[in-house]
């Protein structure tokens, strides 16, 4: 078994932090470009970020022919599959709102270990995810929204039950190659998995601004090839379900930012909130 370093709670947060800040990013690049075509974009830019990264640390992206097919299978899961369903949901509903999601991403992680994979879990860890996940759901009770669309609440829950299969489909492969090789041909076929999906939107790249441009470069090469990256090694030290709950902090950081960046106020409630989402990160990686 892998040591488990204390590094790996800073590099989850850090993910949190990253991916907290890109359902605001996603929600201003959707005003001019398609869900799917924004997708792609971002991930051919997460590709160009990681072909030098992996030059310079030597990383062998040889893989077994027997295991293409579930690095396919899991680039399609959670690039492809899992952008069409966030995008498609944050479009239709505030930052806010579609970040409620993610705190459903561990319990249901912790469901399927518990009763498919039959995996016991230490009782202070599953305190910590559901201490977490209730904070969470104290922060989102008091958000102030816009008009919520039901189309967008279901693409956000098909999001995350994708994800949960992603993450049981990724770690495996991360005990036999180099995690940056594992993260570099999951975005790479999630990328062509998305190709046909732009190309049904018609998009007219050159009509797209240039602040668009800036977050679609911030959700490329920051939150898809480091974010991705970072996510996969905490996964692979800690698995699926601790792993899954820095993904409860997600929420924390896109209420805080849309505070200082749109005004929006935060409720005692959602302080408190916050407060417990925390406590429940530091329960379930001790």
């Amino acid at each position: 078994m892998r040591e488990r370093g204390t590094w790996l709670p800073t590099m989850g947060t850090a993910v949190a932090i990253i991916w907290g800040l890109t359902f605001l990013s996603t929600k201003v690049a959707v005003r001019e470009m398609g869900p799917m075509s924004l997708a792609l974009s971002r991930f051919i830019i997460a590709v160009l970020t990681l072909l030098p990264i992996v030059a310079l640390t030597k990383t062998s992206l040889r893989i077994e022919k027997k295991d293409l097919p579930r690095l396919a299978i899991a680039g399609f899961l959670g690039i492809t599959l899992y952008f069409l369903f966030e995008n498609n949901g944050i479009m239709r509903l505030s930052a806010s709102e579609s970040s409620i999601i993610v705190g459903t991403i561990p319990v249901l992680t912790l469901l399927i270990e518990m009763f498919i994979y039959r995996r016991k879990t230490r009782p202070v860890v599953a305190i910590g995810i559901v201490l977490s996940f209730l904070g969470v759901a104290g922060i989102v009770a008091k958000s102030e929204t816009v008009k919520s669309s039901p189309a967008g609440y279901f693409f956000m829950v098909g999001a995350a039950l994708v994800w949960v299969v992603y993450t049981f489909q990724t770690r495996p492969l991360g005990l036999k190659y180099p995690l940056l090789s594992v993260t570099f041909w999951q975005i790479f076929f999630g990328m062509l998995g998305c190709i046909p999906f732009a190309i049904a939107e018609g998009q007219n790249f050159a009509a797209v601004s240039l602040p668009i441009w800036l977050n679609v470069a911030f959700l490329g090469v920051i939150a898809s090839a480091f974010g991705y990256w970072f996510y996969v090694v905490v996964l692979d030290r800690l698995g699926a379900s601790r792993a899954a709950v820095f993904i409860n902090l997600i929420p924390v950081v896109s209420i805080v930012a849309s505070f200082f960046l749109l005004g929006e106020r935060l409720s005692p409630l959602q302080l408190v909130g916050g407060a417990a989402a925390i406590a429940g990160v530091y329960l379930a990686t001790v």
